[in-house]
């Protein structure tokens, strides 16, 4: 009932935006002085921070470039599609090209090829003995087998083939990535949350007499709470902002890398892996100190 009473109390009360910006700058201030009371210890967790978000985002970045070289050799795999005698090529081509995941289909008529290996080596007088054929690009390594299955139900095809273990070996490498930067984020995580929450149980240790006064003088729990989610959120950012300087050392070796093997480099890959990184470990930095304070600080 008193809850009920305070709020709508609350809700009829005109909002005074000078007051809010002078409680905004309290809290900025008590943030501040409460990163000032840590000490050199603020050193120690930065750093220890950035080597584990550099580590992140180290591991982010390659795997986007890797991810990149498999997506390039992946589309230059293709199916081969050998068709029957009496098969129209222009009918199988429209049908095959129904089919998801078909990007380009090149046609080699029989008199083509039969041609071209006439002009590669000697062979007899004989009629052409080779079939019209087929290349089918899909638009990923993963695509391969569900094309190659749908192509196989087609009447006219005779026979069919492409680099299998190949195919299987880039989705394998794909798989493998995508699990080691889900471990990573869960290590850095876990990681992050651990030293915050230590950090700031030492915070709210120094301040334990200062916290109960404020809370017998009637101070609003968020007023009590902010300060120290915001600590933990500055060393995520300032973490962040060190990790920074080793990461764009890797990024132009993976840069120099692409330039080499002629392979483009992902759009905005390094824009993304600074984006998650920021966020993530703002997010983890103000998670930790929210943590410790639902434990450590009963408000």
């Amino acid at each position: 009932m008193n809850k009920n009473l305070k709020s709508n109390v609350k809700r009829h009360i005109p909002k005074d935006w000078l007051c809010e910006l002078r409680i905004l700058y309290r809290l900025g201030k008590e943030t501040l002085n409460d990163i000032i009371r840590t000490g050199w210890v603020n050193v120690v967790i930065i750093t220890t921070m950035a080597a584990i978000l550099m580590i992140f985002g180290a591991c982010f970045r390659s795997a986007l470039s890797i991810s990149a070289f498999s997506k390039e050799l992946g589309s230059a795999l293709e199916i081969s599609v050998y068709l029957k005698d009496s098969a129209d090529i222009g009918t199988v081509k429209h049908e095959i090209q129904q089919f998801e995941h078909v990007e380009l289909i090149t046609v080699i008529p029989k008199a083509e090829s039969w041609n071209k290996l006439k002009n590669e080596m000697s062979l007899p007088n004989i009629d052409n003995p080779l079939p019209d054929t087929l290349h089918v690009r899909v638009d990923k390594p993963e695509s391969l087998q569900p094309v190659f299955d749908n192509i196989k139900q087609i009447t006219s095809v005779e026979d069919m083939s492409y680099a299998k273990d190949l195919a299987s070996k880039i989705e394998l490498v794909n798989h493998v990535l995508k699990t080691i930067t889900l471990v990573v984020i869960a290590i850095m995580g876990l990681l992050t949350v651990t030293i915050i929450n230590n950090t700031i149980q030492l915070v709210i240790q120094s301040r334990k007499d200062e916290i109960e006064i404020m809370r017998l003088m009637g101070v609003s729990n968020w007023y009590i709470r902010f300060p120290f989610i915001m600590q933990g959120a500055f060393y995520g950012f300032a973490g962040s902002l060190l990790a920074l300087i080793p990461l764009n050392y890797i990024q132009n070796g993976l840069a120099n890398v692409h330039k080499f093997f002629m392979i483009p480099s992902p759009p905005h890959a390094q824009s993304l892996v600074i984006l998650v990184m920021f966020s993530m470990s703002i997010l983890f930095g103000s998670v930790g100190s929210f943590a410790c304070i639902k434990k450590h600080l009963q408000v």
